[in-house]
């Protein structure tokens, strides 16, 4: 097994075909058909199905591309690094940080411009993941650091440093005749449409069960896997939603408003890194940077920095 073969798996799984893939990756499809072949002689394992002239992905080649994913990355950060000793250490620092999907629109330009300013040599290269996916790039060390939603058990091979708590909360547009209640409960969204993060997540599922013990049926209107969309949506009017309030926080320049959702519920968000390793000053500088952004983001609001 090689780097070429895992970068052909990759690929086709992302483009879905082999003429695709052999463009992207300047290859012939018989090149592109070889390494595949390789791939699943050197594993002793089917990945594709052939079926008139399709390859069709089993589900062990999509288990096995999420895994081929990490390797890649963390063989590029190899690279990277041996290229920056090579320089004599004159190129910049890199620092890798990763952060729920839902940050991306405002929070982190707004927590990158100081740091850039203060931190003009360094290199910043940004994961926006699932809470599971960034605690598995910090584990592996692909990433020096990652905030993620905390769990009842820390992940092996990561130290965690609690910083912001949320609350549940129901979002909801400015207008909406809910906006005048100071608290929701599920028997106020009875048969409200609404905006829910999808059903896989453990804080859904607890959502799930607090409707059931209500005896309310939720009228789902929209499931998404975004806290960021799922607040665009509310926005244009489309439903309501139930979130953590520190993702609320984030979207409070659109024209929605946020109600206590009852029973209360909190939600401890942490900073994340390798366990048993030191962090660079240039990620250090940028956690402590990210600290001062949530503090703004969270500010004059029940739950907040830590």
């Amino acid at each position: 097994m090689n780097f070429r073969q895992l970068q052909v798996l990759r690929t086709l799984l992302a483009t879905g075909s082999t003429i695709a893939t052999a463009k992207s990756m300047a290859l012939s499809q018989s090149g592109v058909s070889r390494l595949l072949q390789q791939l699943e002689t050197d594993l002793s394992l089917r990945l594709f199905e052939r079926d008139k002239g399709r390859l069709i992905p089993t589900p062990e080649a999509h288990i096995l591309a999420r895994d081929a994913e990490t390797i890649l990355l963390g063989l590029n950060r190899f690279s990277g690094l041996a290229e920056d000793l090579r320089s004599g250490a004159k190129g910049p620092e890199v620092v890798r940080l990763g952060l729920p999907s839902s940050m991306w629109e405002n929070f982190a330009p707004a927590m990158l411009v100081n740091y850039a300013r203060d931190y003009p040599t360094v290199r910043i290269e940004t994961f926006f993941e699932t809470t599971s996916n960034i605690a598995r790039l910090v584990e592996q060390k692909v990433i020096d650091f990652g905030l993620l939603r905390h769990e009842d058990q820390v992940p092996p091979g990561i130290d965690m440093e609690i910083v912001a708590t949320g609350t549940g909360v129901c979002v909801m547009p400015k207008e909406h005749p809910l906006a005048a209640l100071r608290e929701i409960t599920p028997k106020d969204l009875r048969g409200v449409p609404l905006i829910l993060i999808g059903r896989q997540r453990p804080t859904r599922m607890l959502l799930d069960q607090t409707f059931q013990r209500a005896g309310v049926k939720q009228n789902v209107k929209i499931e998404t896997h975004t806290n960021s969309s799922a607040c665009a949506y509310v926005a244009h009017g489309l439903g309501v939603a139930i979130l953590s309030s520190f993702f609320a926080n984030l979207y409070r320049h659109l024209p929605i408003v946020q109600r206590p959702f009852l029973p209360i519920t909190t939600q401890d968000f942490g900073l994340a890194t390798p366990s048993g390793t030191s962090s660079s000053l240039a990620a250090k500088a940028l956690m402590e940077t990210l600290k001062r952004q949530i503090a703004v983001s969270q500010q004059d609001t029940p739950a907040g920095l830590k």
